[in-house]
């Protein structure tokens, strides 16, 4: 079975992992415990070998003892039969031993730790050569013995027999290890249990935000309930991809929205601009078919209309570029400290001429000890051109457009106050968008391209400020904004 999902790998090394533990504790609980058990074993008979030598002699005259010797082994043998004895030479030669005929692999024994236990200064457990195998090592205890003062030999006895030379037999023989390594089972396999616990919690959260992936991944956005604050890898990554998630889904909409848009935008300069065309060519054709029988009065007149009607494509297509360019970042604002006040007296100035061929009365209402503000003049100058275009438009004759600064905490507000026939409500929203008109009849108002309002509110958003709009129907329309002060 190939393993393939992350719990699954996890389970797989959690179980491997503390199978090597668990088996590595108990080599370590063996371990300890056969040292500590020679150690014990060794304390307690330390003396052993050297009461025996004391109570016998084993060697007289450099010749074994074998009377003795046989007493000894007897004796020892009834009373503990895992002890084994060894009589060493001074070259550490085998001479006899207590073991079995065919036990005994060795015929010498290694001097060197016989000599430091004889000599005292022992660290215990001190191991020496085990005669019954090549290899091992066993506890011991040893002594000397002396003739006349003279070492003749040594007493060597194996502290420990073949009793507990397996694992096998140390765990069988002895119930504390036995307790031991059932524990040791019993802890890996619970320690295994509460690991997949924790291993299945920690992954039902990757399950779940995979799961999320997926229906994003189909188009909808998903719901994974509060995710915690300050939680885990898992809860920021879960946390991160919902943030990310919300914030393609928001794009993705503002893509769709631009995306109508542009095509609203298409077929609105498509009608604006068609219909400038339209008459521009039928007056042009008629000049040319007509141009025979024309008086010079009328083909004036044609003249005039035709120059009319490049005059407003100029402006549209004038006005589209300046609001791609405003919408594309292209234009930026280049801010510095000037005088509004002076700026609104020249704008009003200038208008001035065009509102008394129209019977209406501009002015400025400005409050003294106004401080400078920080913006764009050009831009601001054109925004507040456009507002004062479209007061002029929409305001009857005797009617009045009035522009008024005001010192309050955040910077000067602006007002263009216009006595015109005021906008619905419903209208309101919309008196920002591209090509809107009031007027449905777009003939009404041949110098108006649509794009007036738009481009205003697309420069004020550009210096951090909002324009904001309020009107009566009959009674007029004010626009407001506000500049910081220098």
């Amino acid at each position: 079975m190939i393993v393939r999902s992350l719990y699954a790998k996890l389970a797989a090394v959690l179980l491997v992992l503390f199978m090597l533990v668990g088996m590595l504790a108990l080599g370590i609980t063996l371990y300890a415990t056969d040292l500590y058990q020679q150690e014990a074993n060794q304390k307690l008979n330390r003396e052993l070998a050297q009461h025996i030598v004391d109570e016998k002699r084993l060697i007289r005259d450099k010749l074994v003892d074998q009377a003795a010797l046989e007493d000894v082994f007897h004796m020892l043998m009834v009373i503990n039969p895992a002890i084994e004895l060894y009589l060493l030479n001074t070259d550490g030669r085998i001479l006899a031993y207590s073991a079995e005929p065919g036990k005994v692999q060795r015929d010498h024994v290694d001097l060197t730790p016989v000599r430091r236990w004889v000599q005292g200064g022992i660290q215990f457990p001190m191991l020496g050569d085990d005669p019954r195998d090549q290899n091992r090592k066993k506890a011991f205890s040893a002594a000397a013995i002396k003739e006349k003062g003279n070492i003749e030999g040594y007493l060597y006895v194996i502290l420990a027999g073949e009793n507990y030379d397996s694992v096998t037999q140390m765990l069988t023989g002895s119930y504390i290890l036995s307790a031991s390594a059932w524990i040791i089972a019993g802890g890996t396999v619970l320690a295994v249990i509460v690991g997949l616990l924790l291993f299945a919690m920690l992954t039902g959260k990757l399950q779940r935000l995979a799961r999320a992936m997926a229906v994003f991944k189909s188009g909808e956005l998903p719901d994974l309930g509060k995710v915690p604050a300050k939680g885990d890898e898992i809860d920021r990554l879960t946390s991160t991809f919902l943030d990310m998630a919300t914030q393609i889904d928001e794009q993705t909409r503002r893509l769709a929205k631009t995306d109508q848009m542009r095509r609203e935008l298409v077929a609105d300069v498509s009608h604006d601009l068609r219909t400038p065309l339209a008459t521009l060519q039928g007056y042009i054709e008629t000049l040319l078919i007509k141009d025979a029988t024309l008086t010079g009065d009328e083909r004036r007149q044609y003249l005039e209309i035709a120059v009319r009607h490049c005059h407003h494509l100029n402006k549209l297509v004038s006005d589209l570029l300046e609001l791609a360019r405003l919408d594309a970042l292209e234009i930026q604002p280049h801010c510095e400290a000037f005088s509004l006040a002076e700026l609104v007296q020249d704008i009003v100035q200038k208008y001035r001429l065009r509102a008394q061929e129209k019977d209406i009365t501009i002015e400025a209402q400005l409050h003294s000890d106004l401080p400078f503000v920080r913006a764009d003049i050009a831009l601001i100058e054109r925004a507040l051109e456009n507002l004062i275009e479209n007061a002029l438009r929409y305001t009857p004759a005797k009617g009045q457009v009035q522009l008024s600064l005001e010192h309050v905490a955040q910077g000067i507000r602006v007002q263009v106050r216009d006595t015109g026939c005021g906008i619905p409500d419903a209208e309101l929203p919309r008196i920002f968008d591209r090509f809107y008109q009031l007027d449905k009849s777009r003939n009404s108002n041949p110098g108006a391209t649509g794009l007036g309002l738009s481009i205003a509110k697309r420069i004020l958003e550009l210096h951090g400020s909002a324009i904001n709009v309020t009107s009566a129907l009959m009674r007029g329309t004010t626009f407001s904004f506000q500049l910081p002060a220098f």
